[in-house]
């Protein structure tokens, strides 16, 4: 696949709520998962892991009102995209989430995604 066409699948499959799929379907076995500084975890290798991190955003999740994705745009080997999500954290207020997502592309497999946003403060 193309990076257009890998960068068009991964929209299709987030704007249906199927983040797991995607992964599945689409990441490379030594992805790369880069979160911003303040997150819990910086970095995250492998997909076994990158699933596994994505199983423990769902439990941490009580509903997901809405959540919007935006066309990508690509360049060579890259694309990004920007996710917004209105959502209630399980034990915490609803709150309103707004990133940068930017994804490189090898062999027809993502194999870095990097996500830009402001963490929320704990405590």
């Amino acid at each position: 696949m193309t990076t257009q066409e890998v960068a068009e699948q991964l929209v299709n499959y987030c704007r249906q709520g199927q983040f797991a799929e995607a992964i599945q379907n689409l990441y490379g076995q030594n992805i790369i998962s880069v979160e911003p500084d303040g997150a819990p975890v910086k970095e995250t290798k492998g997909l076994d892991a990158v699933i596994a991190k994505g199983q423990q955003f769902n439990e941490m999740v009580e509903e997901i009102h809405d959540m919007q994705i935006s066309d990508p745009i690509v360049a060579d080997k890259f694309f990004s995209c920007t996710m917004k999500m209105d959502v209630t954290f399980k034990g915490a207020p609803r709150t309103s989430m707004h990133e940068v997502c930017v994804y490189k592309v090898e062999d027809g497999k993502i194999v870095r995604e990097e996500f830009f946003f402001t963490p929320m403060q704990h405590g």
